[in-house]
């Protein structure tokens, strides 16, 4: 994958969009449709050639790409007043972390992959959104990255977090999250990039937002 400021902008993106998708979960109960599909595809999907068609185009990234802005900026969004979010902050530290313990270790990655290659075979009687789909996937992260550690502990209302199957895509989203931090190191990102870059990345997905409308 080329290194450029867009590939990591597009990966950021991702990586906050997936955090979006949690944070829709954990705060009202659900989440959107084509997001989590977005998601899903993104595991699933393994000879994409570049990454907004892995998302289905940079117009299914919006959401990613207005999180990156905001996360990016000062300590409030300038046009809106609103302050970051710290979950979302934490969240993607969390994840960049833990994508990083991943590909340290060689037996869990394994098993990551030849999970996902049977959650695959699935797709050949199953659409995508099926439970069954959610399920695999969510019961493979459990079996895999959670055993890496520290557990990404998600905030939100109780009565939505209890639910089993709002659990199941959380985990979904979370391991989908670990798939965009793996495109964001192989486009050449990094702790300094991520400080350094932090300019070059909001003009990007500016530019990104404003060509998807």
């Amino acid at each position: 994958m080329e290194a450029t400021t867009r590939n990591r902008t597009l990966a950021l993106a991702a990586l906050f969009q997936n955090i979006d998708g949690v944070m829709q979960i954990a705060r009202k109960g659900n989440v959107d449709e084509d997001l989590y599909k977005s998601a899903l595809m993104s595991l699933l999907v393994d000879d994409a050639p570049t990454i907004e068609s892995l998302y289905g185009g940079v117009s299914e990234m919006r959401v990613g790409l207005r999180a990156l802005n905001h996360q990016l900026g000062g300590a409030t969004n300038a046009a809106t007043g609103e302050f970051k979010d710290l979950d979302a902050t934490r969240y993607s530290l969390n994840i960049l972390y833990l994508e990083r313990k991943l590909q340290q270790d060689e037996t869990i990655l394994k098993r990551v992959l030849s999970g996902i290659t049977d959650v695959q075979q699935l797709l050949l009687e199953l659409d995508v959104l099926h439970p069954i789909i959610t399920t695999r996937l969510a019961e493979l992260y459990t079996q895999t990255i959670s055993k890496l550690g520290p557990r990404i502990i998600i905030k939100g209302e109780q009565a939505y977090l209890s639910s089993p199957e709002n659990a199941a895509k959380i985990r979904v989203l979370l391991m989908a999250g670990i798939r965009a931090a793996l495109l964001w190191q192989q486009s050449g990102g990094n702790r300094w990039k991520l400080f350094f870059g932090r300019g070059a990345m909001q003009l990007e997905a500016s530019q990104l937002l404003r060509g998807s409308t």
